[in-house]
């Protein structure tokens, strides 16, 4: 008997994780294409889950956007992490770099400053950023990174990259028989970018490094 309840408790969470996931994937896409606008219905069609359901789940759509934030963050720090088992210090942030820009990390910003960050949004960003910066440390310390890039570029960087605006566009035309070639093509870009980043470039970057608030700023709501 115990077997079955184990088994009945975990079949509900496993559901409900999938469905987390789906509704994570088709936010970032309605997101990229309807703004902040976005509505928990397109979200939920895109994601093949009844709006009924979900709002089982999610009272409101502040709530759902809330948990959303913080299932991008655990996959951001889990690629982190990953990274961090390479013992080739580039090869690791090569891989954070590759997984963050391809998953879409930055997707969520249209949400920011319109939803109240909550307590586990901090404490999964802060664990990120931890596990960011010692990728960072580590490929500097090697002499791999160049020394004048930072946590902030390499973060601006990742949500850059995140979106295609070719891809969204050949999506949106229906045209699948160019997705391929686009794809090559953006990975091109990356390795592009990703190369930019090495030590021993020939100019510094120009300007001041950019600061944090860059990020923090946006995820403050307005007064009023």
């Amino acid at each position: 008997m115990s077997d079955l309840r184990a088994h009945g408790k975990r079949g509900p969470q496993a559901r409900a994780a999938r469905n987390d996931r789906a509704l994570l994937r088709a936010a970032k896409e309605v997101l990229a294409r309807d703004g902040a606008h976005a509505s928990v219905a397109a979200i939920a069609e895109r994601a093949g889950v009844g709006i009924g359901s979900l709002y089982r789940r999610y009272r409101t759509k502040t709530e759902l956007f809330q948990r959303l934030c913080v299932i991008s963050l655990e996959e951001h720090l889990q690629a982190a992490e990953e990274g961090l088992k390479r013992e080739d210090p580039w090869e690791g942030l090569e891989y954070y770099l590759t997984s963050a820009i391809t998953m879409g990390t930055g997707s969520l910003a249209p949400i920011a400053g319109t939803v109240e960050v909550t307590e586990a949004m901090v404490e999964t960003n802060a664990r990120s950023d931890r596990a960011v910066e010692a990728l960072v440390q580590r490929a500097r310390a090697a002499g791999m990174l160049r020394s004048d890039v930072t946590q902030v570029d390499i973060a601006l960087l990742i949500e850059q990259l995140g979106k295609s605006p070719l891809l969204e566009q050949l999506a949106m035309q229906g045209r699948s028989d160019l997705t391929e070639a686009a794809e090559r093509a953006r990975a091109r870009i990356i390795r592009i970018a990703l190369d930019g980043l090495r030590a021993g470039a020939p100019e510094p970057l120009p300007g001041d490094p950019p600061g944090y608030e860059l990020f923090s700023e946006r995820w403050q709501l307005p007064d009023g």
